[in-house]
C-alpha cells in the first residue's frame, strides 16, 4: 500500500489550491475540478476536508465522472492512463487536472466539456 493512500485529502488540498493560485487561478476553480472528478457537491467536499478523510476513503465514496478516460498525459513523468493501481490512477487524475488548471488551460478543457 502506498503512503499517499492513507494521507488525508485535507493535508494535500492546500497545496493544490496554492499551486493554482500561484498561476492566477482560484480555490473555487480547484473545487470545481474536484467536484467534476468525484461528483461531490461543495458541502460534501468540505465535509471530507473537515473530517480528514484519506485518499482511499475519499475516492471510495466518489462517483467518478464518466469522462475520466479522456484524462491523459504525464504527471511526474508517469502517464496517467498507464497507472496500474485503480486508486493511484484516480489520485493521478486529480493531480493532472490541477496541473492543467495551474498551466492556464481553460476550465472547459480541463473539465473535458
Amino acid at each position: 500500500m502506498h503512503r499517499i493512500f492513507t494521507t488525508s485529502v485535507a493535508s494535500v488540498y492546500p497545496h493544490y489550491v496554492a499551486k493554482a493560485e500561484r498561476k492566477g487561478r482560484t480555490q473555487a476553480e480547484v473545487d470545481e475540478v474536484i467536484s467534476w472528478l468525484t461528483g461531490f457537491d461543495e458541502a460534501t467536499l468540505r465535509s471530507h476536508l473537515e473530517q480528514g478523510t484519506t485518499f482511499e476513503d475519499f475516492f471510495a465514496a466518489a462517483s467518478l465522472n464518466p469522462s475520466v478516460d479522456q484524462i491523459t498525459g504525464s504527471v511526474c513523468g508517469v502517464k496517467v492512463q498507464e497507472v496500474e493501481d485503480p486508486l493511484m490512477r484516480r489520485i493521478r487524475y486529480l493531480d493532472k487536472l490541477v496541473d492543467e488548471l495551474a498551466q492556464g488551460r481553460p476550465i472547459e478543457k480541463v473539465l473535458r466539456s
